[in-house]
């Protein structure tokens, strides 16, 4: 029987003191971190029962259960919580708000210990490295020795591959899902028209909005409304709203009509209140230049590693599709690291990793076990 988690609550961690920078791939340095973090489970006395969750582009630290005084649960609630695939009951469950975000961690909108003033559009840009590296150092001070598994979806898939390069003796298993080794060159563009959109909003102000007390929101609301639209498949589209409209018989307007409008009009209304704009640029260009297969030190990385892969894609994700995580299989079976593949049936896209398709569940947990 499975059973969601209860109140949890967000935690925070200050790491990189200011003798001990954070350095980072570009050769920036940042002190003083922060990180927004929860747990779930208990840690083991010999510390060897951890899973590490990494989320996707817009995601938290807020994986599962309910914080006190909200009504939503975490992004993942059907994947992690007592008897589910991943078990609260065994293991100790981690998850952290990534490096460049908003929402507690360290990020363009946090102060800038040199200047006093926010970071703003100066936030040096990020390699995955250098997000995996702030994750490394809050699971050393949870007291972590070695993880059982990390376990991420999308952008969060992406972050397990990176950690394994990093640091190939820390994790045991390795599950990946709806992610890729390599942007296409179609989600460069969709990243790249999203990001013009934000940075000329007339209230972008090269960055420094906050200072003048507002947000690019028109900006930011249609990078979202076109992201989302590569988040699901068209037969999802089709069969929730087909060409429904608010009107009937022949009249046209330039307004609003189709249900499918009125859904991309909320979707992104309610991202202007959680998310941040410059977190949006540095995040969405922290995909595109994802690219580890080419990097000198990848080879001897997987040849120390023997972490075990299982790696999922869903058969209507046109974001990531199939062929594109075939080729990070590819990539590392190539250099004899342990890997089961498979993908799944669902007619829910990208945001099926999110979700309880058939069969999906059953597979994390039988590797987990």
């Amino acid at each position: 029987m499975t059973h969601s988690l209860g109140y949890v609550e967000t935690q925070r961690a200050v790491l990189f003191p200011e003798g001990d920078p954070l350095r980072l791939r570009s050769g920036a340095e940042l002190h003083d971190v922060e990180v927004a973090y929860e747990t779930y489970g208990e840690l083991s006395p010999a510390g060897d029962n951890a899973i590490v969750i990494c989320h996707a582009l817009t995601g938290d630290a807020h994986a599962s259960g309910l914080r006190m005084g909200e009504k939503k649960r975490g992004w993942w609630d059907n994947m992690i919580g007592r008897g589910k695939p991943i078990d609260t009951d065994r293991f100790f469950v981690i998850c952290a708000n990534m490096l460049g975000g908003c929402s507690g961690t360290t990020g363009p909108q946090s102060t800038d210990p040199a200047t006093g003033r926010a970071y703003g559009p100066e936030f040096p840009l990020l390699h995955m490295s250098d997000v995996v590296a702030v994750h490394r150092r809050l699971v050393a001070r949870l007291g972590v020795k070695r993880l059982y598994a990390a376990v991420g979806g999308s952008l969060g898939g992406m972050q397990v591959l990176q950690w394994v390069l990093d640091a190939p003796e820390q994790i045991e298993r390795a599950v990946v899902v709806a992610a890729t080794s390599q942007l296409s060159t179609e989600n460069i563009a969709f990243s790249t028209v999203a990001r013009e959109a934000i940075m000329n909003d007339p209230q972008f102000h090269g960055g420094r909005y906050r200072e003048h007390g507002v947000i690019p929101a028109h900006g930011l609301k249609v990078a979202r409304m076109m992201a989302h639209i590569t988040y699901v498949s068209p037969q999802a589209l089709a069969a929730k709203f087909g060409r429904r409209r608010d009107t009937e018989g022949p009249d046209m307007r330039m307004t609003p009509d189709f249900e499918v409008e009125h859904y991309l009009q909320h979707q992104g209304n309610a991202f202007l209140d959680r998310f941040d704009a410059l977190s949006y640029l540095s995040l969405s260009r922290l995909l595109d230049y994802f690219d580890p297969f080419v990097e000198e030190s990848t080879p001897a990385a997987l040849a120390a590693t023997r972490t075990r892969f299982r790696v999922l894609s869903f058969d209507s994700d046109w974001r990531f599709d199939t062929a594109q995580s075939q080729r990070m299989v590819d990539g590392l079976r190539e250099h004899g690291v342990e890997v089961e593949f498979d993908e799944l049936s669902s007619p829910h896209g990208h945001d099926s990793f999110l979700l309880e398709s058939p069969g999906y569940h059953d597979q994390v947990r039988a590797f987990l076990s």
